[in-house]
């Protein structure tokens, strides 16, 4: 009669121990982006509240709405790269491009901005801009450690 007793233990002798080993391994190896997903979330959040934050709603109202806009779709790329990291990371580039239109959108979509209104943009952008070319190293090197 076969023993059909179901024994607790380690999975040291199951046969496929290795092979799940080394998935387990894949699927939380390549996470070295993690420590940017908390900042990319929290550039969205303060970049769609910095109109009010540094008053500018009132004098630059499309300004106000173009960082608004722009801070929620950044929050939400922050939250799809925590999400669904393995997805998403390969819309890193478009953090990059999103972080370098704030860099110029106080000249682009708003009317002779001051200098708070400039500042607040272009340390935003850069800090943007910053944050995607890590996550778009981090994909190229998760990339590359997948196809060896």
């Amino acid at each position: 009669m076969a023993d059909v007793s179901h024994h607790r233990g380690d999975l040291a002798g199951h046969p496929d121990a290795s092979e799940m080993r080394d998935r387990y391994a894949r699927v939380l190896g390549g996470r070295e982006g993690a420590l940017v997903d908390g900042p990319v979330f929290l550039l969205g959040l303060y970049c769609a509240f910095s109109p009010w934050a540094v008053h500018f709603s009132g004098s630059q109202p499309s300004l106000a709405t173009h960082n608004l806009i722009m801070g929620i779709a950044i929050a939400l790329l922050g939250l799809g790269f925590t999400v669904a990291p393995a997805r998403m990371y390969g819309l890193s580039w478009a953090m990059c491009a999103m972080g370098a239109w704030m860099i110029v959108s106080p000249w682009v979509v708003g009317s002779s901005p001051d200098t708070g209104v400039i500042l607040n943009n272009v340390i935003v952008g850069g800090l943007a801009l910053a944050l995607g070319l890590m996550c778009t190293g981090s994909a190229a090197k998760s990339a590359r450690e997948t196809r060896t």
